[in-house]
């Protein structure tokens, strides 16, 4: 669920003043729902961030009651399959292999995986996605559910040890 511009503004804030990008958050869950708060630093997040940012965060929603009702907060690292929320992060993870989800099918598919190149702006913004097979697919922004690089695990090869 979208968050109202009053919470996403303190959230935001909150990050910014510790000098980490918030990559997303979400309000989402029925009679306790849970905020959800992904946040970033060049070099990645540490635990001691995440915690930081939870109590600085939980302490500014309790004065400004801003969720009226009990709620659990989670902030965490986007994670190595990290997900793809705004227009930038299409861009800046540009080359990278994906994964996209659609509402409706496009071109009798729902789901696109392959290289990132980045948005086409000619028209109606969209994911520009290269398949493997050499298909490349225009993906609108609009018609994206889901959207996330896919870190592929390299390859472990014995080491050779001379005892």
């Amino acid at each position: 669920m979208k968050l109202d511009s009053r919470l996403q503004e303190i959230v935001e804030k909150v990050a910014a003043r510790e000098g980490l990008e918030l990559v997303h958050a979400e309000l989402s869950g029925g009679r306790r729902p849970t905020l959800k708060v992904l946040i970033d630093k060049p070099g990645g997040v540490t635990l001691d961030d995440c915690a930081t940012v939870s109590e600085k965060l939980g302490l500014t929603l309790d004065v400004e009651d801003v969720i009226p009702h009990q709620y659990m907060l989670e902030v965490a690292s986007p994670g190595l399959d990290r997900g793809l929320y705004r227009e930038a992060d299409y861009e800046r993870f540009a080359g990278l292999p994906s994964h996209v989800r659609t509402v409706e099918p496009i071109a009798g598919q729902r789901n696109f995986h392959g290289r990132l190149v980045g948005l086409d702006r000619t028209g109606e913004i969209a994911a520009i996605i290269d398949e493997p097979t050499g298909v490349r697919h225009l993906i609108p922004l609009t018609l994206i559910t889901k959207a996330w690089v896919e870190i592929e695990p390299q390859q472990i090869h014995p080491v050779d040890r001379d005892e």
